[in-house]
């Protein structure tokens, strides 16, 4: 099972690269896209915290 778990990161890993160098702007496109996703996921949690201070 941990060989399988090994085998699937390598070909992640492999596969993110391939993505990098042979489209850079599309990949840049995709993490800010995440990073958008994760800030605003983090300003829901904040709202709803501060909401339940209030």
């Amino acid at each position: 099972m941990a060989q399988a778990r090994k085998i699937a990161l390598y070909m992640l890993v492999v596969f993110v690269l391939y993505t990098i160098i042979t489209s850079p702007k599309r990949a840049a496109d995709l993490v800010e896209v995440g990073f958008e996703g994760v800030s605003s996921a983090a300003q829901g949690v904040g709202d709803f915290m501060s909401e339940l201070v209030k």
